[in-house]
């Protein structure tokens, strides 16, 4: 099996996608299918280099079983956007594919692959004002209230994103200020990143029994060094309005390590904030058209599927 790439005549850049609720085993899917693959990230909260553990990275032994992209290169305290990311995906792409590789896309996170599949709204630049302006309001109030005023000036928006996200919060309120008009309005008006031929693989699960699992892996990422990983973290960015912080796990440990929670406190609400993610990660791609399912560790469905793909 070999890559494709965007060459003179126009061709599409060939990218096959592997998306899902969290803990069903992407990414060892993606490394079963075959010799010629390099996993690409599109996970908003794997991107963060101080929390490998806490946001499931790829182990060392799955990351050297095929080149791994863009995971674990951002500091917490730097921001991460769909915009940006989607850039970064494509470059990634470009250079695999240039190189006779196969390019598979793994993550969870929706909005992110939406954007790299259909385009990018053309937002202007924020002002530095309105930017200090909305950190203000955030680390005065916290993301609950941004949220709450988006409800009324981008109600569409704001149902698409958990009250407790700082980042995609503040994002929606300084277009809002800036521009005068709300961001799914913005989204409206997309335009594409690059020309790419794309195969969308669904791993498919029921809520009720990934519950368990989630739950499971919670206290495997406790029971490994997720305590530490977030003490550091801490010493390296001690700011709670971080980007890196507002992530399922991070937030929560942040709590404990501030004395807000207890330990066993802590660990409930990242269980049951882990669980409500999956929901919304399964009802995504329940909606999403075009998109094959396979039950969770179907790799061999989903590796003749990519076979039957490039021979069709």
């Amino acid at each position: 099996m070999e890559g494709g790439g965007e060459n003179g005549n126009g061709a599409a850049l060939r990218v096959v996608c592997i998306l899902g609720p969290t803990g069903t085993g992407k990414t060892r899917a993606a490394l079963s299918l075959g010799q010629d693959v390099e996993v690409v990230n599109f996970d908003s909260r794997q991107v963060y280099q101080d929390f490998p553990i806490i946001t499931a990275q790829p182990t060392p032994e799955e990351q050297a079983l095929a080149p791994h992209h863009l995971y674990g290169f951002l500091p917490t305290g730097e921001a991460m956007n769909a915009a940006r990311m989607a850039e970064l995906v494509v470059a990634a792409i470009r250079d695999i594919s240039g190189r006779g590789r196969l390019p598979v896309l793994v993550g969870g996170t929706g909005l992110y692959l939406r954007v790299l599949l259909e385009g990018i709204a053309p937002v202007p630049e924020i002002p530095e004002a309105v930017r200090r302006r909305v950190q203000q309001w955030l680390e005065r109030e916290g993301p609950q209230s941004l949220h709450a005023s988006l409800c009324d000036v981008d109600p569409e928006y704001a149902a698409r994103i958990h009250p407790n996200d700082s980042q995609r919060n503040a994002r929606a309120q300084e277009v809002w200020l800036a521009t005068g008009e709300p961001l799914s309005r913005w989204h409206s008006r997309t335009r594409p990143v690059a020309s790419l031929n794309a195969l969308c693989l669904g791993v498919t699960v029921d809520l009720d029994e990934l519950t368990p699992r989630l739950a499971a892996r919670i206290d495997e990422m406790l029971q490994t060094g997720a305590l530490e990983e977030a003490r550091q973290a801490w010493t390296r960015c001690p700011d709670p309005s971080a980007p890196g912080w507002s992530g399922i796990g991070c937030a929560e440990l942040l709590s404990w390590l501030r004395g807000q929670c207890t330990l066993e406190e802590a660990r409930e609400l990242w269980i049951r904030n882990t669980r409500a993610y999956a929901k919304r990660q399964i009802t995504w791609c329940r909606k999403h058209k075009g998109l094959l399912r396979f039950a969770a560790g179907d790799v061999r469905g989903m590796a003749n599927a990519v076979t039957s793909w490039f021979n069709g």
